[in-house]
């Protein structure tokens, strides 16, 4: 067994998983506290590198390219500090770091572990049910539904559509993007009949708009890790099953203009608010 053991969490390798547990000191964001321990198989691992610094290193554990529903999910675009495959390793602890680091390589040469792309996720993804709030709303994921409640401070336009139920049959995709303090991020679950849509995150009735805490926002993307470790593998899918026909896409445009034309009449949407978003999807479109 090697083994590594720091106040940012621990790794723990027995020849055949690398279990990593995220430390309990306050330093640890809050996304890895909450994310949990990872057992990942060799057979997922691609490499493994120690990154010597001047007070502290980092061992980054590399995965194969489709074997993480987590890294799917992001797009790999989790901030460093919330990154699981990351230990912060204090500079007298660097020589174990280094061992735990070679028994993973040697281990990988031995069982030739190959780096090509996976055909099938090897981490199980998180556990469901899971349950985020944002400012924006609260999203939910039971493994065979998605719901999203919208918050009182959430567009009008989602508002007046009430409680967005999204089946996994209907979802193709899932596209994250992290709130970084500076810039706002998103959660969109893309489905066959909004593959095309490219409304505004704020605007759209399928995306989440996250904005202030930066911090909270991050659990979003465990909502996104276990709803892709739920769909098709990305390898299995072809062209034409994100694609809608020319009629199809035609379709969703009328309907979604027939929506907003009700709410308008309903009262729910003001003359301004009508117009600019009636402008957004026909320019997505």
């Amino acid at each position: 067994m090697a083994e590594i053991i720091q106040r940012d969490g621990t790794w723990a390798f027995d020849g055949d998983t690398v279990r990593i547990t995220p430390g309990l000191h306050r330093s640890v964001p809050l996304f890895r506290q909450t994310y949990g321990e990872i057992a990942v198989p060799l057979a997922a691992v691609s490499g493994v590198v120690l990154e010597p610094e001047r007070r502290r290193g980092r061992l980054r554990l590399r995965l194969r390219e489709g074997a993480d529903p987590l890294l799917q999910g992001t797009c790999g675009r989790l901030p460093d500090a919330a990154d699981p495959y990351r230990l912060t390793v204090d500079a007298d602890r660097t020589g174990v770091a280094e061992y735990v680091a070679e028994e993973i390589r040697r281990a990988l040469l031995l069982d030739r572990v190959p780096k090509e792309p996976a055909k099938a996720y090897l981490l199980p993804g998180p556990p469901v049910p899971v349950s985020v709030r944002t400012s924006d709303g609260t999203v939910s994921f039971d493994g065979t539904r998605v719901r999203i409640d919208w918050s009182d401070t959430s567009e009008r336009v989602k508002r007046a559509t009430g409680p967005r139920i999204i089946t996994m049959g209907d979802l193709v995709q899932v596209e994250w993007l992290p709130h970084t303090g500076q810039e706002d991020g998103s959660l969109r679950f893309v489905t066959r009949e909004t593959v095309f849509s490219k409304l505004p995150p704020e605007k759209d009735p399928y995306a989440l708009d996250l904005w202030g805490s930066a911090r909270r926002n991050l659990l979003t993307a465990i909502v996104a890790a276990a709803v892709s470790a739920r769909l098709p593998h990305p390898s299995t899918r072809t062209v034409t099953q994100n694609v809608e026909p020319a009629s199809d896409h035609h379709d969703v445009l009328l309907r979604r203009l027939r929506e907003l034309g009700r709410l308008h009449r309903d009262g729910v949407l003001t003359d301004e608010e009508f117009a600019m978003t009636k402008t957004a999807v026909l320019r997505t479109f």
